[in-house]
């Protein structure tokens, strides 16, 4: 069965604001250049895919790496809108879950987070529905 695909993107380059100012202020020392470079490169190969049936995660430079959570295991979404994300419009996207290897994935400096987080909302509903799945805490 063919997945449908809700939202595709990476996060920002604003994430790597604060190091690109360092490795400016130390560009004599030619290394904050490399460091630079590198942060530009493990942000721009940072794939984040939402289907209508997971969240999947693609990470690496070199070498690669894939994280796939199921949407029926979203326990809460959480937007968070820093002041200096707002001024360019970015927000960040905290899901808790219920997955033992992930139990918090966050989607860093995205563009209409709050358009985002209503399909994450209303994709996790469907899926648990189609899956007859319940969320229950013990404490």
């Amino acid at each position: 069965m063919e997945e449908k695909e809700i939202w595709k993107g990476s996060p920002s380059q604003w994430t790597n604001f604060g190091t690109y100012v360092i490795c400016l202020l130390f560009s004599w020392l030619i290394i904050p250049i490399f460091i630079a470079i590198w942060r530009f490169l493990v942000v721009k190969t940072w794939e984040i895919e939402i289907t209508e049936q997971r969240l999947i995660v693609e990470k690496g430079v070199l070498s690669k790496s894939t994280e796939e959570l199921e949407l029926y295991r979203v326990k809460d979404i959480r937007l968070d809108q820093p002041f200096f994300l707002r001024l360019v419009g970015l927000s960040n996207i905290t899901l808790v879950t219920s997955d033992r290897s992930h139990s918090v994935v966050r989607i860093p400096a995205i563009s209409e987070g709050k358009n985002l987080r209503e399909k994450l909302r209303i994709a996790v509903e469907e899926r648990r529905d189609k899956k007859r799945v319940r969320e229950t805490d013990f404490e």
